[in-house]
């Protein structure tokens, strides 16, 4: 397929730069992929769309911290954006301003900039001295700002690190938000419980292999950086109870999606297995899914494996008359802009 097949214009003014008032006061598209039906609601109307006995999966991961800004010795601005830790206070990265040499930020910490097959590597130091055994991921707090996605045209502000975090968000190292869950309040998600709907959990730490652009023409030839994930045996055993007895297995996000796809294909391809392993699928239009029977999510960018992923569910045909649909009524686009479900 070609890459030019997800394409589409975005009127800028339709870019969400800030989120809605309150969570799940969001719009929520609601797409029938049996009759192609498209309905308009509040995400808080959702619950009228999950049955008793749905088993509903979301995403854990916690963001941190990880853009942080710094100066060169000749007085430049430097950013880095924090990727991937490979060892204590070393991390893979993406750098602006600086090649390679030496970062001064906050609180007397140094970052040192290398280059290892064109990915950047950043270790950190505090005062020049080494770490002395401290992980300088614990000041992450306080040095760092949340890292808001580059399409969001203004710095990180004091709601950002309450609201770019899903309420349920726990296990810390993720780099973007898993933007489908934002749209969930602690009250919504117990009135889901309330309808006997079961709700998992997984961890999968959004990286660069999410939001790295695709650039190959011909989409088969993209190549998925890998991300790790970790399924419990809870959620593995509700998941394939689930699919044993019919029952909906609904996915909250891409990022679940894929995990949950990717332990079915590393494993025995009928079952989910629990425990940590890495996905590097690549989901796009002509996959068969084998985890789940509706997903939960944002409106994506354009060319990006995430609306790839969502175009293989739905149809690409549905998928963008939804998407024009949803520009045509000024819907509010990615991140902190609203979702749709896709049943």
């Amino acid at each position: 397929m070609k890459l030019s097949e997800f394409d589409y214009h975005l009127p800028k003014d339709l870019i969400a730069q800030y989120p809605a008032d309150e969570r799940d006061t969001s719009r929520l598209m609601v797409i029938s992929r049996k009759t192609g039906d498209i309905q308009h609601k509040q995400f808080r109307n959702i619950i009228d769309y999950l049955k008793p006995g749905d088993v509903l999966v979301l995403n854990d991961a916690k963001v941190i911290p990880a853009r942080l800004y710094g100066a060169k010795q000749s007085g430049g601005k430097v950013e880095i954006l924090l990727l991937k830790e490979l060892e204590t206070n070393l991390w893979e990265a993406l750098v602006k301003g600086l090649n390679t040499g030496t970062v001064k930020l906050s609180h007397g910490i140094t970052a040192s900039v290398s280059r290892s097959n064109g990915t950047a590597r950043v270790k950190l130091e505090k005062d020049g001295r080494g770490s002395g055994g401290h992980d300088i991921k614990r000041s992450l707090h306080e040095i760092g700002v949340m890292p808001l996605p580059p399409y969001i045209k203004r710095p990180s502000g004091p709601s950002d690190p309450e609201r770019y975090q899903t309420v349920y968000a726990k296990n810390e190292g993720a780099v973007a938000a898993p933007t489908a869950g934002l749209h969930f309040t602690g009250g919504l998600l117990k009135s889901i419980r309330d309808k006997a709907i079961e709700i998992c959990m997984i961890t999968l730490h959004v990286g660069y292999g999410t939001f790295r652009p695709v650039e190959a023409k011909n989409i088969e030839e993209h190549k998925m950086y890998e991300e790790t994930y970790e399924i419990p045996a809870i959620t593995a055993g509700a998941v394939n109870r689930a699919r044993a007895e019919g029952r909906r297995v609904i996915a909250v996000g891409t990022t679940v999606t894929r995990a949950l796809e990717a332990s079915i294909s590393d494993g025995t391809g009928s079952r989910i297995e629990d425990g940590t392993g890495s996905a590097s699928i690549f989901i796009y239009p002509g996959y068969k899914f084998n985890a789940i029977d509706a997903l939960i999510t944002n409106f994506h960018l354009p060319g990006s494996t995430p609306l790839m992923l969502t175009s293989a569910f739905s149809g690409p045909e549905l998928l963008l008359k939804a998407y024009q649909g949803a520009i045509q009524k000024a819907y509010r686009f990615y991140s902190y802009g609203d979702s749709m479900l896709i049943i």
